[in-house]
């Protein structure tokens, strides 16, 4: 729901209006023929992300082998690769440098951070395989990484440690904030993380029903609850939040990412991921086969 003490006076008739609106429920509709079915020996596994390169390549991290395929825009898989940076997948999101950033959360083998080029070389890695912890270059269950314009990254070290932990371009220890909680600047599972056109670090605080907005240097400054169970968000070209919850609402909330205005929700899909093109197309990774599944477990949907 909008939750219109959050918004301006001016976003707050537009919420209405919206809401009042035949088409909000909907703006969206399945590709029945995206993606095109899997070569043989490569089979589907959980997606708990997706992202998209400059060049307009959609990957899916998938728990399977390998564990990233890459499509093109007609759905054909033109690449996969990943088997020798990752135990479990979770995160994976784009820098604006062109590289991407993906995670791993094994309980066992995993807890690392590595960036990678679209060729899946790596570039960057930081965490111990096997060893989890909550010191200046551990992790425990890292859930996402979002970096900013100068090379500064944020990783959202979500599953046990809930805690926002800022690196320079270089992996540089910098600083952190959170702790479990659910007051203002405290985490409970933050899953997901993206920086917007302000400079603002959005966090998806999945297990508190909210995304908490903070400045680059940790200070709370709001947090909106009307995008349900966030755990996955993506912002796209046009300054629209994209905010995929399977837990709760089904689907995917969109609105303005600067005051939180609801302008639409996407439903028949059960999300963990969300990533959007440049013609508005929305895609999305799913860890549990949808609501009404019929096997497929990477959806794009067309905008109307």
């Amino acid at each position: 729901m909008i939750k219109l003490s959050h918004l301006k006076p001016v976003s707050v008739l537009l919420a209405l209006l919206l809401l009042a609106s035949p088409g909000f429920a909907q703006d969206y509709v399945l590709d029945p023929d995206w993606p095109k079915p899997l070569p043989d020996g490569i089979e589907w596994g959980q997606v708990p992300n997706v992202t998209i390169d400059q060049e307009g390549y959609i990957y899916a991290f998938q728990r399977s082998e390998p564990p990233v395929l890459k499509f093109d825009s007609e759905g054909n898989l033109v690449d996969s690769f990943g088997s020798n940076f990752v135990n479990l997948p979770h995160g994976f999101r784009l820098t604006p440098q062109g590289s991407i950033w993906a995670t791993d959360f094994h309980r066992q083998s995993g807890h690392t951070i590595t960036k990678i080029d679209t060729e899946g070389r790596i570039l960057l890695r930081l965490g111990a395989r096997g060893f989890p912890g909550a010191g200046p270059n551990t992790f425990n269950g890292p859930a996402d990484v979002a970096q900013a314009d100068n090379g500064d990254f944020f990783v959202a070290d979500g599953h046990w440690n809930n805690r926002i932990v800022k690196f320079d371009r270089d992996g540089r220890y910098l600083m952190e904030w959170g702790g479990l909680g659910a007051g203002p600047g405290q985490l409970n599972v933050p899953h997901s993380i993206v920086i917007d056109r302000r400079g603002r670090v959005l966090v998806g605080d999945r297990s508190n029903h909210r995304i908490q907005i903070f400045s680059q240097d940790g200070e709370y400054l709001d947090e909106w609850d009307q995008f349900g169970w966030p755990s996955g968000l993506f912002i796209d070209d046009n300054d629209i939040l994209y905010v995929a919850d399977y837990q709760d609402k089904l689907g995917v909330t969109y609105g303005s990412a600067e005051d939180g205005t609801v302008m639409g929700f996407i439903s028949g899909t059960a999300p963990e991921g969300v990533v959007v093109d440049a013609d508005g197309n929305v895609y999305v990774g799913e860890v549990t086969g949808g609501p009404d599944s019929d096997g497929r477990i990477m959806r794009k949907f067309i905008r109307q």
